[in-house]
């Protein structure tokens, strides 16, 4: 492969989009109100993609069982995550800050492969020969499946648990 015009600046933006999403990554968990609808749509929504995401592996049985390891793994994580976070009431808004390590580590993890796809998609593009890339070699794929588990089982289930808070300090008002 030679090096490019396009391949230059590639390189030069790669570091730099990281850069963002570590900064913009940051700044959703930190200290926050507890909304009840983000709660919601968390909770209900994140299973129902991961669902949606199982069903189509039902002729992977290994991606299958890789992205349930990681959901579950994925919760666990989340599991101590909740103890380590800080809550608030402050008698008129609920707030919480979340241990923000693991959250961000989880997501970059995520976006990470994102961007490993797109960097392969970009070299096989530049390739003499290039190949075809399908879409159930790049979304069944451990690397996919793996950090896309481990993030929505994160994710879900800390969501569930900012409910079940959120919902507790409704009954003591």
């Amino acid at each position: 492969m030679q090096l490019t015009v396009t391949t230059v600046v590639l390189l030069i933006l790669v570091p730099m989009l990281i850069w963002r999403t570590y900064s913009r990554l940051k700044l959703v968990f930190r200290r926050q109100e507890s909304v009840a609808w983000r709660h919601w749509v968390g909770a209900a929504g994140l299973p129902i993609l991961l669902l949606a995401a199982a069903q189509s592996m039902l002729g992977n049985p290994p991606a299958l069982s890789m992205m349930a390891g990681a959901v579950i793994a994925g919760a666990w994580m989340a599991f101590f995550a909740l103890k380590k976070t800080r809550f608030e009431n402050t008698g008129s808004k609920l707030y919480f800050t979340p241990p923000s390590r693991t959250a961000i580590l989880i997501c970059m993890l995520f976006a990470a492969r994102v961007l490993q796809i797109g960097v392969e998609f970009y070299v096989n593009r530049q390739s003499e020969h290039p190949r075809v890339i399908n879409q159930t070699e790049v979304l069944q794929h451990p690397l996919t499946v793996i950090p896309f588990g481990l993030m929505l089982g994160y994710l879900a289930a800390y969501s569930i648990g900012l409910l079940r808070w959120s919902m507790a300090q409704k009954k003591l008002d």
